[in-house]
């Protein structure tokens, strides 16, 4: 796992080249086993696979979120607010499980930040979606994760790299 970590990176740029029915069950099996808090589940997954629903979904926010129309897939990740107080953080789980586990079948991805984020000066990100999507209103929008086969390399973070200070041992 530590190697999936180490070679992980954000991919914003997908190969024109459709995910495999098998990787996308695989897919779905890892949001669907991702842990929550006391088991609630409260999250809610929406595979998008459609060019003409992934481009305007491209649109959600004003920045950070272009690259997803050229994707093979984006999973928007909800959840149900009223059945758990930490959704936020079950989402977030869920998120990046997603993205290691697509890494670990030869697949990129990036998140897309949607919760507190805006489409315009009026609009919220999640209310564009829940229009997008006919999202009921009760259900929160937290993420998107693009999805689909790199048409770019990046290097892995080099260990030297990585912000040691960040670590403290028993105390602040």
């Amino acid at each position: 796992m530590i190697e999936l970590l180490r070679a992980r990176r954000s991919i914003r740029k997908y190969a024109d080249q459709p995910i495999e029915p098998e990787k996308i069950e695989i897919l779905k099996e890892a949001v669907l086993r991702s842990p929550s808090s006391r088991n609630f589940d409260p999250w809610e997954f929406i595979f998008v696979d459609e060019r003409e629903l992934l481009k305007k979904l491209s649109l959600a926010k004003q920045h950070g979120s272009k690259f997803l129309e050229n994707a093979a897939l984006g999973i928007v990740i909800c959840s149900d607010g009223e059945k758990s107080d930490v959704w936020i953080e079950d989402c977030s789980i869920a998120s990046i499980l997603v993205q290691m586990v697509a890494q670990s079948i030869g697949l990129g991805s990036c998140w897309i930040q949607i919760r507190k984020r805006m489409h315009d000066e009026r609009t919220t990100s999640e209310e564009y979606i829940r229009n997008l999507l006919n999202v009921p209103g009760h259900i929160h929008v937290e993420s998107i994760i693009a999805i689909g086969y790199p048409a770019e390399t990046r290097e892995p973070l080099p260990r030297e790299k990585l912000k040691e200070e960040k670590v403290r041992f028993n105390r602040y």
